[in-house]
């Protein structure tokens, strides 16, 4: 089974799902490999939205496949594969089209990371998702932090980062997280959400994300996630994170 599905939709609409449920939709490099392949599809002139989701109905995204990771030991190991997914979800920050993470089920630690990369988060109304990343001796090591601290207040951001737990969908909804919550379908809810932009020619979209882009650059996000990465990668040769990783594999 493919780790990953990419499908485009008649009316410009690009949806990258992570194909993982028996994993709770980790990343592993392969689907690392399909994300990159989604952002190239993502800037065709045909494509007006990039919709990110996962596979069933457990899971979003439960971060990095720690199965896969777990080898990484040391500072440089660890910024290797940091620093690989860190570019990837930049791309996306900084993707000239509306971003959508379409939360189908849990988000944590690299789940949330990669939900902040997008511009809207929608959530079923019974999913709680976290940057837990604290519970395991590390920090954000995908950019998250950084993205985070641009999309919501600095106050609810440093929160949602040093409290390192889950949040219900509602507290995320109304800490300005999550911009909607759905009980249906998934796909429909997004489509719905995104209805009135995708009636909007793509260069009309284009320019007003470019606005952001702008300031994004200005604030120099690119250059403050390498920093972030950095950090965390020396967090990870540290002996707590390993005896933290180490309890986990073993529940």
């Amino acid at each position: 089974m493919k780790p990953y599905v990419l499908e485009v939709h008649e009316n410009g609409l690009a949806v990258f799902t992570i194909n993982r449920p028996e994993k709770r939709n980790a990343i592993n490099y392969e689907v690392m490999d399909g994300l990159g392949e989604a952002l190239k599809v993502a800037v065709e002139d045909r494509i007006k939205a990039l919709v990110i989701t996962g596979a069933g109905d457990r899971a979003f995204c439960s971060g990095g496949d720690l199965s896969s990771f777990h080898q990484l030991k040391t500072e440089d190991e660890a910024f290797e594969m940091l620093d690989r997914m860190s570019e990837l979800l930049v791309r996306l920050f900084f993707l000239p089209k509306p971003t959508v993470a379409l939360l189908n089920g849990i988000a944590v630690g690299g789940g949330c990371e990669l939900a902040s990369a997008c511009d809207f988060r929608i959530a079923r109304k019974d999913v709680k998702a976290g940057f837990i990343q604290g519970t395991l001796a590390i920090t954000t090591g995908w950019g998250g932090g950084t993205f985070l601290s641009e999309r919501l207040s600095p106050a609810n951001a440093m929160k949602m980062l040093m409290e390192a737990r889950l949040y219900s969908s509602d507290e995320l909804k109304e800490m300005g997280f999550f911009q909607s919550l759905y009980t249906g379908d998934p796909l429909e809810s997004c489509q719905s959400f995104l209805n009135k932009m995708l009636v909007l020619e793509g260069d009309v979209l284009q320019s007003y994300k470019r606005m952001f882009i702008r300031k994004w650059t200005e604030t120099r996000v690119e250059e403050r996630v390498k920093q972030e990465v950095r950090n965390c990668a020396i967090l990870w040769e540290g002996e707590a994170h390993h005896k933290q990783v180490d309890k986990f594999l073993k529940k």
